[in-house]
């Protein structure tokens, strides 16, 4: 019995982090399954057969593979530049002391902390008085405003948990400033900026709210879904939703691995004594 206790002392946080990760995952669990299900009705979501169907005809609906295409595309455009942008503030916040540094700081966290609908409405009141019509670009511009600052949150803590030693031995070792950066720094904040650029698109491809103020007669994924839903949401949603999902696990997983080699490479290269291969 003792031994069992102790067992249990030593697993209970992880069979307890099982738990947790196990609820988060259930409703991707049940999207992946009804992704192979054939609906007894257009309005029934219930398993109610198994079929293949779903994924071969994945734009058996024309309307919806348009929607999932545009919102690609602004998805992609959006974390592009947010990511670039998010980057280089990341690094000057980090790096860097200037004035007004600290409310550069916690202005980055009011896209964050806004409502969405407030920030929708803001946007919407913005392109009104500038005359811009609402469409593809204004949702683009919408995207990239909150993109940023997930961007910058995400890549600082990348770079505040980076061991500055590395680079300090590098340049000791006589390398320059940008064979510095090109083999040391970026290999070990490119998980980082990876992981940014993939909270940055799934924020885009996901985003409603402020889509729908800025959209104009533009269409998105999520404002299909929304539209679909009154009439019945076709189950090829259901396929979409599950190979973005796979897609981001392997980014991540590969992510993940370079960042291992790559700092494992760098600690290779400084522990080589100077004159040796």
């Amino acid at each position: 019995m003792s031994r069992l206790r102790r067992w249990l002392a030593d697993r209970w946080v992880m069979g307890v982090a099982l738990l947790v990760l196990g609820y988060l995952t259930l409703p991707i669990v049940v999207v992946a399954g009804l992704s192979f299900n054939r609906p007894s009705s257009r309005l029934s979501y219930d398993f109610n057969e198994f079929t293949l169907d779903n994924w071969a005809r994945p734009c058996a609906t024309a309307d919806m593979c348009d929607a999932v295409v545009r919102s690609m595309e602004i998805g992609l455009i959006a974390t592009v530049v947010s990511t670039v942008l998010g980057t280089l503030m990341a690094f000057a916040l980090v790096r860097h002391g200037f004035r007004g540094r600290s409310g550069i700081n916690g202005l980055i966290f009011l896209p964050m902390a806004t409502p969405e609908l407030v920030m929708g409405t803001s946007l919407l009141a913005l392109f009104v008085a500038a005359g811009v019509p609402q469409g593809f670009w204004t949702i683009v511009i919408a995207h990239v405003m909150f993109c940023v600052s997930f961007v910058v949150v995400t890549v600082k803590a990348r770079l505040a948990g980076m061991d500055r030693r590395l680079e300090e031995a590098a340049m000791d070792l006589y390398a320059s400033e940008w064979q510095t950066f090109r083999r040391i720094t970026l290999p070990l904040v490119l998980p980082g900026i990876v992981a940014a650029a993939l909270l940055a698109f799934s924020l885009s491809f996901d985003d409603f709210i402020i889509t729908n103020f800025n959209a104009g007669t533009t269409v998105t994924f999520p404002m299909y879904v929304w539209g679909a839903a009154q009439r019945g949401i076709p189950p090829q949603v259901n396929v979409i939703g599950t190979a973005m999902f796979g897609i981001a696990l392997l980014l991540v997983g590969a992510s993940s691995l370079r960042g291992r080699r790559a700092r494992r490479a760098a600690l290779a290269v400084i522990a080589t004594p100077a004159g040796k291969p």
